[in-house]
């Protein structure tokens, strides 16, 4: 058991140094032997050596001063890359086996290759490509090939020392291919960059434009382009710019303005750019709706309506409807139309402008409300001496009737809706120029009514006096201040009615019963009414005289006297007169006693009737004579006679 780990050391040993010559017994591969080293891309050389037997790989190295890169290859040739361009390295192989890598081969010099130019293109028409790249390190001259990406067509290919390269007669549209490399010194060419650049499309043709007055907008359609993937149709004024783009042969401008001039242009496009942009002409819209518009009526049944110029517009139409529904218009270039216009009707105004594409707009809508008519069949019903009742027809468009009279100092109005008026607290026997005016909220009065004159009725006269002359005619006196008036007095009592009339200032009534009463007014009349009738005044005639009286001889120095009533009288005084003296008496009654008679004298008989006013009736009888003084006789009727006629 001691001497265990001993023995296993041992044996460790042993075949460390067995498997120590079994290595030394196999050998490293040869050394390679470079044919020649190139460089076909700017950042790689390419290695080419003849095959080592046994060799299972290769380590190629390029170095660049302390700059050393590393590659394993399986087998020749082989490339190193990651180098830099235009740039000289020295170039070793070594092989690799099992046994080992061999030590490097003699170093061989090889210089990349110049730089591919980084490329720009764009295609600034539709028949040419520019292509433009920076300086390349160590570039003499550059060559630019191009040719249509589908391999058809020819190559076209330009060698220049410049940077920039413009290649025209170019189809357009068409996708192609450039190719670009630079050369050095020793004409040898660099890496060469590729890239594909299609070229702008041409300007659409055949190109229609089409407006729709209604919604403001251009349709615009075209041919279309070879390769154009979007094309944009624009529509420029003097103040804006509006466009539409679409990928079809057409598409719609929208939201034009009234009025204005626009000149349409399409242009199409590509990821190469745009083309020059085709004009289509000028496209004129319709003209704007007329503004500042005005309406008057002056005079009265002509209506002006007036608008403001608009641009674009060849002639205008204004159209006028009533509210009864007729419309009239007039087609004129002038910015003014006249309309004949009646009372009493509400007009809606429009106005429109019209060019060859249509026409505008509607614009505001106006109305105009004229005056209301004014009455013409004004029938005055009634006319007093202070006040006149007038009615008339309605009239169209009147709310209100306002009517006025006027006598030259003084203005008496009344107002209603209804089409009568009465006009009160005027003046009597007075003209009045008196006026019917119609009135409408929205147009105010019609101050073109006609007028017309009415005169009031007389003034009442006035009963001065009443008098009676000696004929027993009542004259009535009055006052009045009446022109051409013609005044009639009435007499009115139980008896009946008593009249007279007379253009002056007093007038006679004849025939009036006396005893009676009468209440005496006064009428004033002329052609325009009568007047009020005047205060009453009363007037009582004398009473009438007893019929019959009688005389009767009672004793010789007394007699009885009797008489029938007289109408209207209350007292009655009786009188005997003779030479010698008289006798009376005074009574109430119809009869009275008289004393100290002389018989044989003849005595005249005299009778007063009294009213209870104090008018007295003077009734005169014939004389009579007495009887003898004789007894004989008493008890007698001495005297019967009547009232002596007057």
């Amino acid at each position: 058991m001691d001497g265990g780990p001993k023995k296993g050391l041992a044996l460790i040993g042993f075949s460390l140094l067995c498997l120590k010559m079994v290595a030394s017994a196999k050998t490293a591969p040869e050394i390679p032997t470079i044919d020649q080293a190139y460089s076909k891309i700017s950042n790689s050389i390419t290695v080419e050596w003849a095959t080592v037997p046994g060799a299972t790989s290769y380590l190629l190295t390029a170095k660049d001063g302390d700059t050393v890169i590393e590659t394993t290859v399986a087998n020749s040739p082989g490339t190193v890359s990651g180098l830099k361009a235009a740039t000289l390295y020295q170039i070793t192989v070594s092989s690799i086996s099992a046994a080992g890598r061999s030590q490097a081969s003699p170093p061989t010099q090889a210089k990349t290759v110049l730089a591919a130019p980084v490329l720009e293109v764009s295609s600034p028409s539709s028949d040419s490509i520019l292509v433009q790249w920076e300086a390349v390190y160590m570039a003499t001259g550059f060559s630019v090939s191009i040719m249509r990406a589908n391999g058809l067509g020819r190559i076209w290919k330009e060698n220049t020392t410049n940077t920039t390269l413009t290649f025209t007669s170019l189809d357009a549209g068409t996708l192609y291919t450039i190719k670009a490399y630079a050369w050095n010194a020793n004409g040898t060419p660099g890496d060469d960059s590729t890239c594909n650049q299609r070229t702008s499309p041409r300007a659409p043709a055949d190109i229609q434009v089409s407006f729709d007055s209604g919604a403001l907008a251009a349709s615009v359609s075209w041919a279309p382009t070879e390769g154009a993937s979007n094309y944009t149709a624009l529509a420029r004024s003097d103040s804006s710019q509006l466009s539409c783009s679409t990928a079809s042969s057409g598409c719609t401008i929208s939201s034009l303005r009234c009025g204005t001039e626009y000149l349409i242009s399409v242009s199409a496009s590509n990821d190469a750019g745009s083309s020059r942009s085709a004009s289509a002409g000028t496209l004129k819209t319709i003209a704007c709706a007329p503004g500042r518009v005005t309406i008057q009526e002056d005079p009265p049944g002509h209506l002006s309506v007036s608008w403001s110029n608009v641009d674009l517009g060849d002639y205008y139409v204004a159209f006028v409807k009533s509210d009864d529904g007729l419309e009239v218009h007039c087609n004129t270039s002038l910015p003014r139309c006249d309309f004949p216009s009646e009372c009493g009707f509400t007009y809606f105004i429009s106005v429109f402008a019209y060019n060859k594409a249509g026409q505008s707009p509607l614009g505001d809508v106006f109305n105009y409300t004229t005056a209301p008519c004014c009455p013409s069949d004004i029938n005055p019903v009634l006319v007093s001496s202070d006040r006149v009742e007038m009615v008339w027809s309605p009239v169209r468009g009147a709310e209100l009737y306002e009517t006025r009279a006027a006598d030259g100092f003084n203005v008496v109005e009344c107002n209603d809706t209804a089409p009568a008026c009465t006009l009160s607290a005027l003046e009597c026997d007075t003209k009045y120029n008196i006026t019917v005016y119609s009135f409408s909220e929205a147009r105010g009065s019609n101050t073109s009514c006609a007028s017309r004159f009415i005169t009031t009725a007389p003034c009442s006269p006035e009963i001065q006096s009443i008098s009676k002359d000696a004929f027993s005619a009542i004259h009535v006196h009055w006052r009045s201040r009446n022109q051409g008036a013609t005044c009639t007095v009435t007499a009115r009592g139980e008896e009946g009615l008593y009249r007279c009339s007379s253009s002056g200032q007093a007038c006679a009534l004849g025939g009036l019963p006396c005893g009676s009463l009468f209440s005496v007014t006064a009428v004033a009349e002329t052609q325009a009414g009568r007047s009020l009738p005047s205060y009453s005044v009363p007037l009582e005639t004398v009473p009438c005289c007893p019929a019959g009286l009688t005389v009767t001889q009672v004793t010789q120095s007394v007699v009885n006297v009797s008489w029938t009533v007289g109408t209207g009288a209350l007292t009655y005084v009786t009188v005997l007169a003779s030479h010698t003296g008289q006798s009376q008496c005074r009574t109430h009654q119809n009869h009275c006693l008289l004393g100290c008679v002389t018989c044989g004298v003849n005595y005249t008989v005299a009778l007063k009737a009294i009213s209870a006013t104090g008018l007295t009736a003077d009734c005169a009888y014939q004389r009579y004579a007495s009887i003898t003084c004789s007894g004989s006789t008493l008890g007698m009727v001495i005297y019967r006679g009547k009232r002596n006629a007057e």
